[in-house]
């Protein structure tokens, strides 16, 4: 029987922006704990994340940009041989450090090698537990705690390394997911849907996307049954008759009700089911193949409940 994968490696905890930033390393232990303590982590199967290579992120970044934050880790490496600062900042929500470009090598590696996977049948699915996160990175900007979009580089993996002809994005984190829509807008072998709170970071998606970009903005305090509702009324249409061969998800969990840098009022629940939604879409137009990537998620208790719900529901468990 396919199993479940799980992709994450020791330097996604490395990367750091600094003291009390939201975006922490714990998260990943956070989440690990969790899976740990009920259990989940011993139905699924572990994987160290490879690098992702350079034709896989040219496909998706500029190559100006990668080359700048390649740089910029360096300078931040360099700089503390001789006492300088342990971060960089990228904009005022985003920094480096001197590890940041190889965290951000095997978040986006992470969801390439779980795509390939499971297109070979060695696993049904994949949850990637990997930091920096990647949906605000746009093709030639990283920006809100974002560094190289790890969704859109897999998306574009599978269609032109793989051969296959249609993939599915679905966001569900608090914030809109503006890098992959400046990335995949106009790939019509690519369906986008989303929800996310508006108005709020980064104060976009309210406008005409293009026609393969499915936006649905709430405003704050929207529970979950309003979101069912909406996803029932116009994600699921739109994804039957796309019919994906692959859907990979921008899995952010800072829509739930603890999470203060929203205010949306998701619960575990919910999570559970747009997932059981999506694993039944998976099973009638992609054998069942789906790759998750961890996005948003900083009330670390929150964050760890809802990943446990969603990889129990992709594990069957």
């Amino acid at each position: 029987m396919r199993a479940t994968g799980y992709y994450t490696h020791a330097l996604c905890a490395k990367h750091d922006m600094g003291e009390g930033h939201p975006e922490c390393p714990q998260r990943l232990g956070a989440i690990w704990d969790r899976l740990l303590a009920t259990g989940v982590a011993d139905a699924l199967r572990v994987h160290e994340a490879p690098a992702a290579d350079q034709p896989d992120l040219r496909r998706a970044h500029d190559g100006l940009l990668l080359s700048s934050l390649e740089a910029l880790c360096q300078q931040v490496a360099d700089g503390r041989e001789a006492g300088g600062p342990a971060h960089l900042a990228i904009d005022a929500d985003t920094a480096v450090n001197a590890y940041t470009w190889q965290a951000a090598l095997r978040a986006a590696g992470a969801v390439v090698a779980a795509t390939d996977a499971v297109l070979d049948g060695q696993l049904e699915n994949a949850f990637c537990a990997v930091r920096p996160p990647g949906h605000h990175a746009c093709r030639s900007q990283a920006m809100g705690f974002c560094v190289i979009n790890n969704v859109a580089v897999a998306a574009l993996h599978a269609l032109e390394a793989r051969g296959l002809e249609r993939v599915a994005i679905v966001d569900f984190d608090v914030h809109h997911g503006n890098g992959t829509q400046d990335i995949v807008a106009g790939d019509d072998r690519i369906l986008m849907v989303g929800f996310f709170q508006h108005p709020l970071y980064p104060y976009c998606g309210t406008e005409p996307a293009a026609s393969n970009v499915l936006n649905l903005p709430v405003p704050a305090y929207t529970r979950g049954p309003a979101i069912r509702d909406l996803i029932e009324a116009h994600w699921m249409p739109r994804l039957e008759a796309f019919a994906p061969q692959l859907i990979l998800i921008s899995a952010g969990f800072d829509a739930h009700r603890d999470d203060g840098l929203g205010q949306l009022g998701l619960v575990e629940e919910d999570y559970a089911w747009i997932t059981r939604r999506l694993k039944e879409l998976a099973g009638r137009h992609a054998s069942g193949r789906i790759v998750s990537a961890l996005e948003g998620g900083y009330h670390l208790p929150a964050l760890a409940r809802s990943v446990e719900a969603h990889v129990r529901v992709l594990a069957d468990l």
